[in-house]
């Protein structure tokens, strides 16, 4: 394993941002929450702040309309764009897989100069059968630069995007996937695939010795917590983002 990145979400302050260049992350992810929030100047900044640093922006919108994205695009730029939905459905007529393959593809056509990671759904540890993983990633391997792993809770029989925390798109659970399916994912993959799902500190180790990805991904394990212990959504723990790059280089040199 060689230069093994990380990747942190969701920040969504410049200061924040800086502080994370300086601990040595690779990505810094931003998120959009809905297209009628798509203008956020503090995330504009957040992507000018990296724009200085060696590392990269990647930018989640988390609507699903071509139009809406592009504007969004055009005005944040960001290095990576990121497609999360849940893909819950194998049926191309459905509005499943099909959907967002379409417009995935729209966007990449016309933003040719962007990156595109497309989020691979795994299901927890003992459930890998509920979700077509590998399938999924066959089809959209050809128009995605990187693929993250990422955990898609799943019910008694199959799955459903009602589930997940934010319905229709895959993430910000707190629980890791399969990890033996993210390792077939990444033999099968011609392209990065990136660790994420209940990434911290304290599993990033065994998860890079497991799966051998190009890079890991954190959000919730690296996030502040209230007196109760819940992750705080967009404020991270900043002790804890070093401890984790501090780990990942770790493995790097032992590798």
């Amino acid at each position: 394993m060689d230069g093994c990145l990380v990747q942190i979400y969701e920040v969504q302050r410049p200061d924040e941002a800086e502080a994370l260049v300086a601990a040595g992350v690779d990505h810094i992810g931003t998120v959009l929450l809905s297209e009628a929030q798509w203008c956020q100047p503090s995330i504009k900044s957040v992507m000018e702040a990296v724009r200085q640093s060696p590392a990269k922006t990647s930018l989640i919108p988390l609507f699903q309309c071509a139009e809406d994205i592009s504007r969004a695009l055009d005005y944040y730029r960001p290095d990576i764009v990121h497609f999360c939905e849940s893909l819950v459905s194998t049926d191309s007529g459905s509005g499943g897989w099909g959907q967002a393959f379409e417009l995935q593809r729209i966007v990449r056509d016309r933003f040719p100069e962007m990156m595109f990671m497309r989020s691979i759904p795994i299901a927890p540890a003992g459930a890998a059968d509920a979700v077509p993983s590998l399938s999924l990633a066959a089809r959209f391997e050809e128009i995605s630069d990187f693929f993250l792993t990422d955990t898609l809770l799943v019910g008694g029989v199959g799955s459903s995007g009602a589930e997940q925390p934010v319905s229709g798109f895959v993430g910000i659970t707190g629980r890791p996937c399969d990890w033996q399916m993210a390792a077939q994912l990444v033999a099968q993959s011609r392209i990065p695939v990136i660790l994420a799902g209940g990434i911290c500190p304290e599993n990033v180790i065994e998860g890079i010795r497991r799966v051998r990805p190009a890079g890991v991904d954190s959000c919730t394990g690296t996030n502040a917590v209230d007196p109760a212990g819940r992750p705080i959504r967009f404020q991270k723990d900043m002790r804890r983002v070093r401890d984790m790059v501090r780990k990942v280089r770790q493995v790097r040199q032992i590798q």
